[in-house]
């Protein structure tokens, strides 16, 4: 991977306001992203998991500009997103886009899944119909679909093909950088892979940066170099896909991975699942110190007064917790 990262995102955090007036009670703040920091270099995949409810959409939206951070800064190639004039915005988008989860809510049914994936180059301003017509049915090829059916309609088409034309539309404007928000959470097992394969092969051909967002533990480990664990609002561990499965170091991780479904037979007999106890606690009021510290089996008084730093390793695995096993040591 370059030194230099294509995306820099330090501290950020947003923050939103639950109403409540006067005489009814004041308004709390419901801290959705609280000061998340990650790179992403080019050609690269960072996945981004955790539960429902953790942040990660509302993260995936920051980085597309579609939300502003409450603070923070998101840096592409080195500027900042969110100081960008409404020119530079617009330029911004040509950049980075978005895949967004439901493939049957995400496309207009209004209109013609053609005139759905050439949107983005009309708003642009890009090339003439013609040359517009010509760009979509070479974005339908690249996915995989018939050239041949850009004037049907959604409906006609099943959940896997509707999401490979959010896929062409994001990829209109030939950007750097796709966010994949829960791309295949909404389809069955087996188009989940052929999506997963496209996204892959497209990585490989286009030179393309995902940040990938999903609460699957195996999906995210198929296409990911780099994973990122959320919980309530903060990244609890980072590293290398192989690291964060293979030698998971934060309570919260290995919990995950104990629940996820493990491809060898034997090792399915084996493991024992790691049950937490009670619900994650709300973003409106999350624990002193360790957020993590009301369902961990490890907690103790310095859990609650101090919060743990997220710090690597020598191998860039880096994990937030006071009583994380050291790097070289098997997982708990």
């Amino acid at each position: 991977m370059p030194s230099q990262p294509i995306l820099e995102v330090a501290d950020l955090t947003r923050h939103y306001s639950s109403g409540g007036r006067w005489p009814f009670g004041g308004a709390s703040w419901v801290r959705a992203v609280d000061g998340v920091s990650f790179t992403l270099g080019e050609r690269e995949t960072l996945g981004l998991v955790g539960e429902s409810g953790c942040g990660k959409s509302t993260l995936g939206r920051m980085l597309v500009a579609l939300d502003r951070p409450t603070s923070g800064t998101i840096r592409y190639r080195g500027e900042d997103v969110h100081r960008l004039s409404r020119v530079g915005l617009k330029a911004l988008r040509r950049k980075i886009q978005i895949v967004l989860q439901d493939p049957y809510t995400s496309l207009d049914p209004r209109m013609t899944v053609g005139d759905i994936v050439a949107e983005p180059l009309v708003v642009h301003g890009e090339g003439t119909p013609a040359e517009r017509r010509r760009r979509t049915r070479e974005l339908f090829e690249l996915i995989g679909l018939n050239p041949d059916h850009l004037n049907r309609y959604p409906h006609e088409f099943s959940g896997g093909q509707r999401q490979r034309v959010g896929i062409a539309r994001a990829l209109a404007l030939g950007p750097e950088v796709i966010v994949c928000d829960e791309p295949v959470s909404a389809l069955d097992v087996s188009i989940q892979a052929q999506v997963l394969n496209l996204l892959a092969d497209l990585q490989e051909r286009l030179g393309l940066s995902y940040v990938f967002i999903a609460h699957d533990l195996t999906v995210v480990r198929q296409i990911s170099h780099r994973v990122a664990v959320m919980y309530l609002g903060r990244v609890v561990e980072e590293g290398p896909e192989d690291a964060v499965y293979g030698r998971p170091r934060h309570p919260y991780t290995q919990a995950l991975l104990s629940a996820a479904p493990p491809t060898d037979p034997d090792l399915a007999r084996e493991q024992e699942p790691i049950l937490l106890d009670g619900d994650p606690p709300s973003p409106a009021a999350p624990p002193s110190g360790c957020r993590f510290r009301t369902r961990c089996w490890k907690a103790a008084e310095v859990c609650a007064v101090e919060e743990p730093a997220l710090v690597a390793d020598a191998g860039s695995h880096s994990v937030a917790c006071h009583f994380a096993p050291a790097a070289s040591l098997d997982p708990a």
